[in-house]
């Protein structure tokens, strides 16, 4: 094709075909930042006060989410090779970081709730805590198997930011302070 020149819409259809592995990748890629984005707003409906460390540890993760379109590119060009398996590992390390990124943010901010409002859900902080105990070993999980597969590694992933985005168990109400719940 000469340079300026707009292929046809067959041409056009099958160059878009061609970038699935992007198109995958990315498509993985979004969905466990959007799942990170919607656990950051859940956890931090709790956290009321921040310090320089929670700013610092908030900037880490900040830090590995905006690198991960730098994995997800490595990982597109390579997903047509299964064979090779170092994109997917760099690119599965990059979210086992950003979840213990994660759980450390959490981990700092309700210790003793440290940073939590004084009338937190305690029945929700310790709901939250253990959600994100299975974070990180779950990342481990999938950065082991990408050493061997990377179709399975990139489905996994996703099969886990799907996994985070669902909503947790709801949690009984109770009652408002000074206000006895009469259960039947």
């Amino acid at each position: 094709m000469l340079p300026g020149q707009l292929p046809d819409d067959a041409h056009l259809w099958q160059a878009l075909g061609n970038e699935w592995p992007m198109l995958v990748a990315y498509g993985t890629s979004f969905a466990t930042i959007g799942v990170m984005w919607l656990n950051h707003h859940k956890i931090f409906v709790h956290i009321k006060r921040t310090n320089t460390v929670l700013m610092f540890l908030n900037l880490l993760l900040l830090l590995i989410i905006v690198f991960i379109p730098v994995p997800t590119a490595l990982l597109a060009e390579y997903l047509v090779r299964p064979d090779l398996h170092a994109a997917a590992i760099v690119y599965s390390g990059t979210f086992l970081l950003m979840a213990c990124c994660f759980n450390i943010l959490w981990r700092y901010a309700s210790f003793r709730n440290r940073l939590l409002s004084k009338d937190a859900n305690q029945q929700a902080i310790m709901a939250i805590s253990r959600q994100y105990l299975f974070g990180p070993l779950l990342y481990l999980i999938i950065f082991g198997v990408a050493w061997v597969n990377t179709v399975a590694c990139i489905t996994l992933s996703f099969i886990l930011a799907l996994f985070f985005a669902l909503p947790g168990r709801p949690l009984p109400s109770l009652p408002e302070k000074g206000e006895l719940k009469n259960e039947q």
